[in-house]
C-alpha cells in the first residue's frame, strides 16, 4: 500500500498548528517554574547526548499514555494545568507530532522547541548528562 501522506507533510501540517518557540525563548524561562521541559527522546539518545537540566523524561511511545488520567500508566505531573509543557525531541519533528498529538487529546498548555535538541546545543544552551540529570531528580524528590 503506498504511502499517501509522508512524515514531512505531517510535520509541516503539525507545525501550522502548534505553539512553537525558539532555543532563545525557552531559555529565557528556564527558571520560570510555570513551564516544564519535556523530552521525548528515548533513553539511547539520553545516554548518548545528555538532556536539559530539569527536563521531565517521557518517551515519545508512552506519552499519550502518560497524560490521559484513564490510562493506568498516567503520571500526575500532567494534570497540572498551571504550567505549560514545551517539548522537544533530537530535530524538532518528534516533538511537533506530539504537541499535535496532545493538542487532539485536549491539551492547551503545550508546545514545542524548533530544531530540538540539536538547536539547543548548537545555541551553547546548558546540557547535563543523564547521570546527573538521575542525581539532579533524586535530589529534588528529597
Amino acid at each position: 500500500m503506498p504511502i499517501t501522506k509522508g512524515f514531512q507533510q505531517l510535520v509541516d501540517e503539525a507545525m501550522a498548528e502548534v505553539t512553537t518557540y525558539s532555543v532563545d525563548q525557552v531559555r529565557a524561562r528556564l527558571a520560570d517554574g510555570r513551564m516544564q521541559i519535556v523530552d521525548i527522546r528515548d533513553v539511547r539518545e539520553l545516554e548518548r547526548e545528555g538532556t536539559v537540566a530539569g527536563a521531565l523524561l517521557a518517551p515519545r511511545g508512552m506519552l499519550e499514555f502518560w497524560v490521559d488520567p484513564s490510562s493506568p500508566y498516567h503520571k500526575p505531573v500532567f494534570a497540572d494545568e498551571s504550567k505549560e509543557f514545551v517539548l522537544f525531541c533530537g530535530a524538532g519533528w518528534r516533538s511537533a507530532l506530539a504537541t499535535k498529538t496532545l493538542q487532539d487529546m485536549g491539551m492547551r498548555n503545550v508546545a514545542h522547541i524548533d530544531g530540538g535538541f540539536a538547536a539547543w546545543k548548537k545555541e551553547s544552551a546548558p546540557v547535563v548528562t543523564l547521570d546527573e540529570h538521575k542525581k539532579e531528580s533524586a535530589a529534588r524528590k528529597g
